[in-house]
């Protein structure tokens, strides 16, 4: 199961302008642009939910309009179902699909299930009969439903169109059904009618390997009046055994030189795999110029480098320009959705900073500087997410012994080189694109002990589209101004205070683990201030990011925490006191500062630092 549940904040009932699948499929549609989306199921073990956020995180990089999430035979995964979906949305911003199955559900778990997903702004169910339990025959239970029809029936009934529902599709004829002669073929097109009739909004197929008949089926749901979406199901062929598993549990039909090539290389795992991305990409391209299909669903097992590489072979992500709403990946709970700004100092963590204003009222809007000392939830509450390999013994050898100030720099020098994947206070493995153009100056700062963990060189007008910089709609320019925030002992703290009162566009912030109030030279030490913005056609100026003293006094607590939480956490061996005590040192004695230029246009944050620190080596 999942740890430590969430506290949760139910939807607001008055929010009826929060867009469902169907309405982003149907605005993909009317744009010309097709998308892609991702299936996911839930994992048996606490590890492997935590392997799954990370998976699906990696993957939101590609954009998929949505994901969605299986759901077990009579609600047997249904906390975890509900859980998943929930937090995908909230803490890596994405639209989520949750599954519900007749399969031995009585009405009162229907109910409670569809009660529970509103509840947490889950908008979007795939109603499915679903299979019975192994080695049985399907029934249906008591007070419950024998037909997809009906449960889609039910949800509109008790739900109106709050809803988005989706239908299963089988291109083929269900396994039960029509291949095994129970049904006709076309008897089974008129049951998904009635489906579509009663209410649903979108189609999603089963697996198939045949294009032509896929493309026939649509030709045959439109012949009977489906105008619905109809999404393909994509499942990539892994390996040579689950290949056939799959082909024999969902009686599809495989084409001859598909069957053909796998033979040939079924006792080369690398091999079939190549063959996998190839068939995947061939098929998706066939789909996608036939003009039938909005879009490609791919069944991921809840494995990654297959669908990445296909979406990759396809060139459906452009690696010429940004494709981000903002600088920061937007909730989709829906209290969230018109949030369009937060402080910089969770940039590098944003899953806690959603965590820590989960309780909030209402969220800033442009202004952040309308509200005061914000009320920041507890630290510790979010930890499901926290990377599990920060204790992995692995990842306490690549860090070394950290008995020493030079050892610890010796940590955030590899980290900045590529050869440490994550930091405490970093949630993910991936460093900002933007950081290469100031990594060298980064790699000197930590080299003479001030570690840095976050930072963003300057920018004066870039294109919304620049691939490293852009952010927005096309059309627009961003700006940032250069800040960097590190940890210092006080006379490097002392030291820069001096050297930038000669430098008027400089702004420091500055407090110890025990400090109370913040050192700083702002001349307005109350007021937020935006670090990036945004200039778009047809809007206001947009403030995502900004600097705010009661923010900062906020993260600065959990900052220093994380020193002894995380880190000192991997060094407990009696032979490891002296790690112990050179990471206590630096959480009770060093600084965590801040700094700004203001000067976007000429600056350079880095010159407050010569004369503190050694030249740079050539």
């Amino acid at each position: 199961m999942v740890p430590a549940k969430l506290s949760r904040v139910p939807s607001d009932p008055n929010l009826r302008n929060i867009p469902k699948i169907v309405d982003k499929i149907n605005l993909r549609k009317s744009e010309g642009k097709t998308f892609y989306s991702f299936e996911y199921f839930p994992p048996k073990t606490t590890e492997g939910a935590q392997n799954l956020y990370a998976r699906v995180e990696r993957m939101s990089s590609v954009e998929p309009l949505f994901v969605d999430m299986t759901w077990g035979a009579g609600g047997s995964t249904s906390e975890m179902t509900l859980e998943l979906c929930t937090n995908i949305q909230t803490y890596l911003g994405m639209d989520v699909m949750m599954h519900l199955t007749c399969t031995n559900m009585p009405r009162s778990m229907i109910d409670n299930a569809l009660t529970s997903a509103r509840a947490n702004g889950v908008r979007n169910i795939l109603a499915l009969r679903g299979d019975p339990p192994a080695g049985q025959d399907w029934q249906a239970c008591e007070d419950g439903f024998a037909h997809a029809t009906d449960l889609v029936s039910y949800i509109r009934q008790t739900h109106g169109d709050y809803f988005c529902i989706c239908v299963a599709g089988y291109p083929e004829g269900h396994p039960a059904g029509s291949l095994d002669g129970k049904i006709t073929y076309e008897e089974e097109l008129q049951f998904l009618k009635q489906k579509i009739d009663a209410g649903a909004d979108v189609i999603i197929t089963q697996l198939f390997f045949d294009t032509d008949l896929f493309l026939e089926f649509i030709d045959k749901c439109r012949e009977i009046g489906i105008d619905t979406p109809i999404l393909p199901g994509i499942m990539p062929i892994q390996s040579y055994a689950g290949f056939h598993k799959m082909v024999g549990f969902c009686k599809v039909k495989v084409p001859q030189f598909i069957t053909d090539q796998l033979e040939a290389v079924k006792d080369d795992d690398a091999k079939i795999k190549e063959l996998g991305v190839r068939i995947g990409v061939d098929t998706c391209k066939k789909l996608l110029e036939s003009g039938k299909v909005p879009g490609l669903h791919f069944y991921t097992l809840n494995l990654e480098k297959m669908v990445m590489s296909i979406i990759d072979g396809l060139q459906m992500v452009p690696t010429d320009k940004a494709i981000r709403s903002l600088p920061w990946r937007p909730s989709t709970a829906d209290r969230r959705r018109s949030e369009d700004v937060r402080p910089i100092y969770w940039a590098n963590r944003p899953k806690s900073y959603l965590s820590r204003t989960a309780t909030w009222d209402d969220f800033p809007n442009g202004r952040w500087g309308d509200r005061r000392s914000p009320a920041f939830g507890d630290v510790g509450s979010y930890y499901i997410f926290n990377p599990s390999r920060m204790y992995n013994p692995k990842v306490k050898e690549t860090y070394g012994p950290c008995d020493s100030i030079d050892a610890i720099a010796d940590v955030f020098v590899k980290y900045l080189s590529g050869g440490i994947k994550v930091l405490p206070w970093s949630e993910t493995e991936m460093i900002a694109i933007e950081t290469a153009q100031i990594n060298d100056d980064l790699l000197w700062l930590n080299q003479n002990h001030l570690f840095t963990i976050n930072s963003q060189p300057r920018v004066n007008g870039v294109p919304s589209t620049d691939a490293s910089f852009g952010w927005g709609p096309e059309g627009g320019y961003v700006y940032q101004k250069a800040y960097l925030e590190f940890f210092a002992t006080k006379d490097i703290v002392d030291k820069l205070f001096e050297a930038v009162k000669t430098m008027p566009s400089f702004t420091l912030y500055a407090a110890s683990k025990k400090s109370k109030s913040i050192m700083t030279n702002a001349k307005r030490p109350d007021t937020a201030t935006a670090v990036t913005w945004g200039v778009f056609p047809e809007t206001e100026v947009l403030q995502p990011t900004i600097v705010d003293p009661a923010s900062f006094m906020a993260w600065k607590d959990e900052a220093f925490s994380l020193w002894l939480d995380v880190w000192m956490s991997m060094f407990n061996l009696p032979e490891e006191q002296k790690a112990r005590d050179t990471i206590k040192y630096i959480n009770e004695e060093f600084y965590l500062v801040n700094v700004v230029d203001h000067d976007f246009r000429d600056g350079n944050i880095f010159r407050a630092f010569d004369g503190i620190l050694p030249a740079k080596s050539a």
